[in-house]
């Protein structure tokens, strides 16, 4: 199978010197552009009374239900995980849904792509880590219950970003390339089921990152919490036997 069948990286649109303006790069930049724009064209006469547009319900919808799930997920206040959750659930979601435009590559299918994202899941883990606990207690967990546990944990955090990268990249290419086999060997039914399975595999995979991302955050998170709250109560317990 040639490479550009397998990733939208080998399909070069213009070149100078070391610098490529690939697809991945082209339709990256088409979804944030729609993105953008739409956000704008939503949010710009929004509503506060009874009375608001389509769009704006629907954009309420969905984050009220990616709130929620957060704070399922997490146990935690949704907000400040919000932007970023929601971010990811939204871009990959809008990629994959417009697979199904004639001509459009998402690009979720590439493995760049996709390692890009989970790098920012990697960030983000030690991010809000530190931000809710500071930098000693977060880093703390890395050599509990022994200092002997450093490189273990330091591979569980290293291989759970490969795992992220490489589960939407595998699940986003083979879903498009299945498709694209069977349109070619039969171009009129088979199609149509193939694309509305698409749809519901995108928006699969889209909740599936997004919720794995904020396992991980609310895990370092939630660790680091707890010690607090623990020693809190300690600390409280202590001034009441003082008492």
């Amino acid at each position: 199978m040639p490479l550009k069948d397998i990733t939208p990286d080998s399909t070069v649109y213009w070149e100078w010197g070391l610098v490529q303006l690939n697809a991945t790069i082209v339709f990256t930049w088409l979804v944030m552009v729609l993105m953008v724009g739409g956000s704008w064209l939503v949010t710009r006469k929004l509503s506060t009374g009874v009375k608001a547009s389509r769009w704006q319900h629907l954009l309420e919808v969905v984050v009220d239900y990616t709130r929620k799930q957060i704070e399922e997920v997490a146990n935690q206040n949704p907000d400040p995980f919000l932007p970023f959750i929601g971010t990811l659930f939204l871009f990959i979601l809008v990629s994959n849904i417009l697979a199904v435009v004639p001509g459009f590559i998402p690009p979720t299918a590439s493995l760049s792509t996709t390692a890009g994202l989970a790098i920012c899941v990697f960030v983000a883990v030690p991010f809000f880590g530190i931000a809710g606990s500071g930098p000693l207690s977060y880093f703390k967990r890395y050599v509990q219950p022994t200092f002997m546990m450093l490189p273990f944990n330091l591979i569980s955090d290293l291989s759970r970003t490969l795992a992220l990268a490489v589960r939407l990249f595998g699940n986003v290419m083979s879903g498009a390339k299945i498709g694209a086999i069977l349109l070619a060997i039969t171009p009129i039914f088979f199609p149509v089921v193939m694309h509305l399975l698409g749809l519901l595999t995108g928006v699969i995979q889209a909740y599936i990152f997004a919720m794995l991302a904020m396992v991980y955050i609310a895990s370092g998170t939630r660790t680091h919490q707890g010690a607090k709250d623990e020693g809190d109560g300690a600390e409280q317990h202590s001034q009441q036997e003082e008492e």
